[in-house]
C-alpha cells in the first residue's frame, strides 16, 4: 500500500502482515502502549472485531477511496460483517451531525442576537435599524427568528463548545473526550468494545494480531470475540508488551484459554481425519470460524455431532483428500499415521497434484519423513504440524502449533491455524517439528512424574499434600499445568485431558531420538519406567496425572 496523508479519526483500510486489508479507524492508543520505533505508524481499531494494532502508514489506505476495490478482493462472512459495521457507524455519525447541525444553528442565531444587542450602535446603524425594524417585525415576529432546516454546521454554542465539537480531522489533534472514537454496535456485530481504554487492561476476549519478523519462527496471536453458547470456558488473558528490534510492537498472550475469533476463513475446502481428544476440539473451532470442513473418523459415530454443526461426512480418507484442498490428520501414534496414509482407501489413494496433506499427529521424525516422501511423490504438498496442548486447550482454540515442511502450505493454512491455536512456529524442513514436539512432551511427561513423586513423598512423611501444592503455587514452579494436575491427584479425578498412554509413547520416542544422536536422556528414561508401571496398573486410558498411582501400589 502506498503512503497517504492520514489523521486521527480517519476511516482506513489497514493491512497487517499477510492478513487481508481490513476496515478500521485511527484512534488514540492506550496510554500505557508505546508507539513503535522506526517508521511512522497509526494505532488502528478494526471494525467487526476487537482487534487493535499499530499499522505502518504505508500499509494504510483511505476507506472511501478504496472501498469498492477491497470488497471485490475480500470475501467471507467476517469481512462482510466488518463492512456492515463501518456503514452502521457512518449512518449513526450522519444522524449525529444532522442533530448537531440544527442545534448549532439555533445556538449561532441566539449568540449573534445577543452580540448585536450588547454592541454599541452607531448613528447610521440606528437609522438603518429604524427603517428595517418594521419589516423584521412583520416577517419574523417580535424578537423571534426561525432557523432554516439546512443550517450550516459552522454555528456552535460558544468558542469553547465549537472547539470541543470540531472533529479531529479539522483540528489536527486528539480530542480530550474519546467517546466519539468508539465503534457502535451494528446488528451483525456483537460484543465490540466501547472504545480505547485509559490503561492497558483489556477484556478477557481481546488480543492483537501480530507479525513476527523472525525467519525461523512465525507467531500468530489471534483475535478474541464473544464466544458462542457451546461449552468453552475463558480464563482471564494476560498480555505483555514486547518491542521488537524491527520497530514493531506485538502483544503476546500468556496463560490464556480464551476462544479465538475474528478469523477470516479460507475459501479452500478443508478435510479432517481423526476425531479424538485433540481432533474434536480442532474441528469444532474450524467450523465455528466459518471453514468448510469434511470429516472422517475410524469410529463413524463420532462424526455425527460435527455433521450437526455443519460439517460434511467423508466415507474414506481417500475420498476426503480427493474432494478437499487441504486435509488435516490427527491420530494417536506412528502406526496409526502410516495406516491412515498407506492403508486401504487411505490418504495416498486420494492424493493428486496440488492436493495438500497436513499431519498433526505426534510421531517420530522418521515416520513423518516417510509420509512426506510418499505424498510429494504423487504430486501432493506436505506439512507436519503437531500440536502442544491438551483437550481443554484444543476446545478453547489455544493450542501451540509446531510446523515444518512446505512453507507455502504453511501460509495457506493461516486461517485454520488461527482458528485452532494461539501461536504457531515454522521450524524449517520436515522432521524438525516432530523432534521439537517430542522434546516438549518429554519435558512435560518428566515433570508430571516428578509432581506425582513429590506428592506421594509428602504423604508418606506425614506432610499435607494440599500445603505442598499451596507452596508450589506461590513459587517459581507455579503454573496452570501444575495446579490442574495436582488438583486431579488430590481429588482422585483422572478423567483424560491427555492420555497417559500417549505421554508414555512420546517419552519412548524421545528416548529413541536421544539414542539416535548418542545423547543421554536419563530423566526421561526414569519417568518412562514409572509410566510403564502405571500402564501395567490399567491407567493407560486415564489422564497422565494418573501416573501418581504408580507410586502408591
Amino acid at each position: 500500500m502506498a503512503a497517504v496523508s492520514l489523521r486521527l479519526g480517519d476511516l482506513v483500510w489497514g493491512k497487517l502482515g499477510r492478513y487481508p486489508p481490513w476496515p478500521g479507524k485511527i484512534v488514540n492508543p492506550p496510554k500505557d502502549l508505546k508507539k513503535p520505533r522506526g517508521k511512522k505508524c497509526f494505532f488502528v481499531k478494526f471494525f467487526g472485531t476487537e482487534d487493535h494494532a499499530w499499522i505502518k502508514v504505508e500499509q494504510l489506505k483511505p476507506y472511501h477511496a478504496h472501498k469498492e476495490e477491497m470488497i471485490k478482493i475480500n470475501k467471507g462472512k467476517r469481512f462482510q460483517q466488518a463492512v456492515d459495521a463501518v456503514e452502521e457507524f457512518l449512518r449513526r455519525a450522519k444522524g449525529k451531525d444532522q442533530t448537531s447541525s440544527h442545534s448549532s444553528a439555533d445556538d449561532k442565531n441566539r449568540r449573534n442576537s445577543s452580540e448585536e444587542r450588547s454592541r454599541p450602535i452607531s448613528g447610521d446603524e440606528k437609522r438603518k435599524l429604524s427603517l428595517s425594524e418594521g419589516k423584521v417585525k412583520k416577517n419574523m415576529g417580535e424578537g423571534k427568528k426561525r432557523v432554516p432546516s439546512g443550517s450550516s454546521e459552522r454555528g456552535s454554542k460558544s468558542p469553547l463548545k465549537r472547539a470541543q465539537e470540531q472533529s479531529p480531522r479539522k483540528r489536527g489533534r486528539p480530542p480530550k473526550d474519546e467517546k466519539d472514537l468508539s465503534i457502535p454496535e451494528s446488528s451483525t456485530v456483537k460484543g465490540m468494545m466501547a472504545g480505547p481504554t485509559a490503561t492497558f487492561k483489556w477484556q478477557p476476549n481481546v488480543s492483537e494480531p501480530v507479525k513476527d519478523a523472525d525467519p525461523h519462527f512465525h507467531h500468530f496471536l489471534l483475535s478474541q470475540t464473544e464466544k458462542p453458547a457451546v461449552c468453552y470456558q475463558a480464563i482471564t488473558k494476560k498480555l505483555k508488551i514486547c518491542e521488537e528490534e524491527t520497530g514493531s510492537t506485538s502483544i503476546q498472550a500468556a496463560d490464556s484459554t480464551a476462544v479465538n475469533g475474528s478469523v477470516t476463513p479460507t475459501d479452500k475446502k478443508i478435510g479432517f481425519l481423526g476425531l479424538g481428544l485433540m481432533g474434536s476440539g480442532i474441528v469444532s473451532n474450524l467450523l465455528k470460524m466459518g471453514h468448510t470442513v469434511t470429516v472422517w473418523n475410524r469410529t463413524a459415530e463420532k462424526c455425527d455431532l460435527f455433521i450437526q454443526e455443519g460439517a460434511r461426512l467423508g466415507r474414506t480418507p481417500a475420498e476426503v483428500v480427493s474432494t478437499c484442498d487441504i486435509t488435516f490428520a490427527c491420530v494417536s501414534d506412528p502406526k496409526a499415521a502410516k495406516d491412515l496414509v498407506l492403508g486401504p482407501s487411505g490418504v495416498l489413494q486420494g492424493i493428486r497434484p496440488g492436493k495438500c496433506y497436513v499431519d498433526m499427529s505426534t510421531v517420530d521424525a522418521d515416520t513423518v519423513t516417510e509420509l512426506a516422501q510418499v505424498i510429494v511423490s504423487r504430486g501432493g504438498r506436505f506439512l507436519e504440524a503437531p500440536v502442544s496442548g491438551n483437550q481443554q486447550l484444543s476446545n478453547d482454540g489455544m493450542l501451540v502449533i509446531l510446523a515444518a515442511g512446505d512453507r507455502g502450505l504453511y501460509e495457506d493454512c493461516s486461517s485454520c491455524f488461527q482458528a485452532m491455536g494461539k501461536t504457531s512456529f515454522f521450524l524449517g524442513e520436515v522432521g524438525n517439528a516432530a523432534k521439537m514436539m517430542l522434546i516438549v512432551n518429554m519435558v512435560q511427561g518428566s515433570f508430571m512424574a516428578t509432581i506425582a513423586e513429590g506428592l506421594t513423598l509428602a504423604q508418606v512423611t506425614g506432610q499435607s499434600q494440599q500445603t505442598l501444592l499451596d507452596i508450589l503455587n506461590q513459587g517459581q514452579l507455579a503454573s496452570i499445568f501444575l495446579d490442574q494436575k495436582c488438583q486431579n491427584i488430590l481429588q482422585g479425578n483422572f478423567k483424560p485431558d491427555f492420555y497417559l498412554k500417549y505421554i508414555q509413547k512420546d517419552l519412548r520416542l524421545a528416548i529413541a531420538l536421544g539414542d539416535a544422536v548418542n545423547h543421554p536422556t536419563p530423566m526421561a528414561a526414569a519417568a518412562n519406567e514409572v509410566y510403564k508401571r502405571a500402564k501395567a496398573l490399567d491407567q493407560s486410558d486415564n489422564d497422565m496425572s494418573a501416573v501418581y498411582r504408580a507410586y502408591i501400589h
